[in-house]
Parts: C-alpha cells; sequence; structure tokens
C-alpha cells in the first residue's frame, strides 16, 4: 500500500513537471517571437520619421508610380536602391512574390489533393506505409538542393517545351517551389482524410454509392477544414521561402504580368542585399521593413485561415 501511494505520488510530480515544461516552453516561443518581431520593427520604423529616410525613400515611392514616363525615370515602379538616384519601389518585388507563389499553389494543390486522397481511399495498406514517408520525404530536402535542380534541369526543360524567351522565370521558379509546398499540404490533407470516421463512407457505400461518389460528397466536405489548413500552410510556405527563388526566378526586379519574366521576390530581395547593405542607410531600412512586410502578410493569412476554420468546423459540426 505504501509502494502504490509512492508511485502514485511520482507520477503526480512528473506530470507537474511536463505541465510546468509545457506551459515555459509555449510562453517562450511566444517571447521569442515577440522579440524577433520588436527587433525588426525597431530597424525598420526609424524609414518614417529620420529625415534622411523620409527624404530618400517615403512611404509614396515605395508603392505609388513615381515620374511616370518622364526621361528621368521611365519606369513607374522600380527597385534600385544603389544608383545615382536609388529608388525603392516594392511593387515588383510583391508583383514576382505573388507570382511565384500563384505558380507555386496551382501546381501544388491539386496534385498534393490528389496524392492525398489516392493514399487515404484507394492505396492499400502496405503501399500507403511507403507512399507517405516518400512524399513527406521531400520536406526535408534543403532548399539549396531544390533551387540547383531547377536551375541545372528544370529551367532548360520548361524553356524547351514552352519556348520561353528567358531560361529563369517565375513559371521555373513557382515549379520548384512547388516541389517544397507538396509535403506540407499533402501531410495534413492527407491526415484530414484519414480522420474522418469510416462511419461516414459505410453509411454512403450502404446506400448505393460509389467509391469515387462517397470521396467527393461526404470524405471531401469532411476534411474541408483540415484540406483549407494544408493549403494555408502552403500558402505560407511559398511567401517565405529564399533559395528556391533566389537561384531560379532569374532575380530581376522587373514590373510586368507576364510569368515568363524573370522576376524577384521579397526573400530573395532580403537574402541577396542584406549582407552587403551599409548599417543603418535608407536601403537597410527598407529591406528590414520588407521583413515586417512578409512577417505582417504571415500573420493575416494564418489569422483569416484560423477564423476561416474555426467556421467551416462550426458549420460541418450542425452548431450554430
Amino acid at each position: 500500500m505504501e509502494l502504490t501511494q509512492k508511485k502514485a505520488a511520482w507520477r503526480y510530480r512528473w506530470d507537474r513537471i511536463i505541465s510546468r515544461f509545457i506551459h515555459v516552453s509555449a510562453w517562450l516561443s511566444i517571447a521569442i517571437m515577440f522579440l524577433i518581431l520588436t527587433f525588426i520593427a525597431r530597424e525598420s520604423l526609424p524609414l518614417f520619421y529620420e529625415k534622411a529616410s523620409v527624404d530618400e525613400v517615403g512611404l509614396g515611392r515605395m508603392f505609388l508610380p513615381q515620374n511616370y514616363g518622364t526621361p528621368e525615370a521611365p519606369l513607374a515602379w522600380s527597385w534600385h536602391p544603389v544608383s545615382k538616384e536609388p529608388k525603392y519601389s516594392l511593387m515588383p518585388l510583391i508583383l514576382g512574390t505573388l507570382k511565384v507563389t500563384i505558380i507555386a499553389m496551382l501546381f501544388s494543390i491539386p496534385v498534393s489533393l490528389a496524392a492525398a486522397v489516392y493514399t487515404a481511399e484507394f492505396a492499400p495498406g502496405w503501399l500507403r506505409e511507403i507512399l507517405k514517408p516518400a512524399v513527406e520525404f521531400l520536406s526535408g530536402f534543403p532548399s539549396v538542393v531544390l533551387g540547383f535542380f531547377a536551375l541545372i534541369v528544370l529551367a532548360s526543360l520548361v524553356q524547351n517545351i514552352f519556348d520561353f524567351d528567358y531560361r529563369l522565370n517565375a513559371v521555373v521558379a513557382g515549379l520548384a517551389l512547388s516541389l517544397a509546398v507538396i509535403p506540407i499540404i499533402y501531410t495534413v490533407c492527407e491526415d484530414a482524410f484519414s480522420s474522418v470516421p469510416r462511419k461516414l463512407r459505410e453509411a454512403s457505400w450502404a446506400l448505393g454509392a460509389t467509391r469515387a461518389e462517397t470521396i467527393v460528397r461526404i470524405v471531401l466536405p469532411a476534411a474541408t477544414p483540415g484540406i483549407f489548413a494544408g493549403m494555408v500552410l502552403g500558402f505560407g510556405r511559398a511567401m517565405g521561402e529564399t533559395m528556391i527563388v533566389l537561384m531560379a526566378s532569374g532575380n530581376a526586379a522587373i514590373t510586368s504580368l507576364n510569368f515568363a519574366d524573370s522576376t524577384r521576390t521579397l526573400p530573395a530581395t532580403i537574402a541577396a542585399e542584406l549582407a552587403e547593405v551599409v548599417f543603418g542607410s535608407p536601403h537597410y531600412r527598407v529591406l528590414f521593413f520588407i521583413g515586417l512586410l512578409l512577417f505582417l502578410i504571415t500573420f493575416v493569412m494564418n489569422s483569416v485561415g484560423s477564423h476561416v476554420i474555426s467556421r467551416l468546423r462550426t458549420r460541418l459540426s450542425g452548431e450554430s
């Protein structure tokens, strides 16, 4: 009896220790994120009140066209931070980021969903044990390896197929980026499909529905919150990826809607220029402002995604 009480006391102590460790870890993660945000904001916000930065950059020069059509500045939006007349427009970088992200999502979402449906609904058990780790293993590939593959192999292949003028462009960068996004969306979607109760499938089969009809009308709607969560996570990864787009996009800050043109993204700009920028210069402030902008975009996307997922779960559960 005494030994049993001692074991119970030890288990209680270990539970408290583990609980406190998890509690401290959660708050530590929040504190680290807050400190990172504070540092980025501290380095970027002087852009709006330091006289030298305001005179040289200014909010309007980053988001509005400047001197459109004049000989001195033939480009309305341009990113030329190191020149006789520096220009800090973020529009070419934002546009390039959106183009690459759109290509990546257009390719990765259908492939990931199809692979997740096959793994969860059609593949036999032994094949499922091979497919899922194999796809998830792709997420462990270093970004520089995927970028090197895109630079050497994928760029030439895409140019030969579509006859693009530029070997490195938004299409090549987006396709290479999708290789990093697919494992994230696939894993979340496959888990969402697997978590759908089997009794829902059996009820559908009992009513005469085929396997395909059951997937389309029962499994996919029930797994909608998980599918949307995977898409949000994939979008965040695509927006923040650096090395792949740095190596495969051509790194040309061009304001163009043509996906076949070379382009440049916000993360690639930080990676390419921050190491050589003059400390405390307007260029330095703008690069940190780009980091702050990326953080805010990711935060908004995750917040909206969390709200939508919560609404979807409430609607599927039948609660008001």
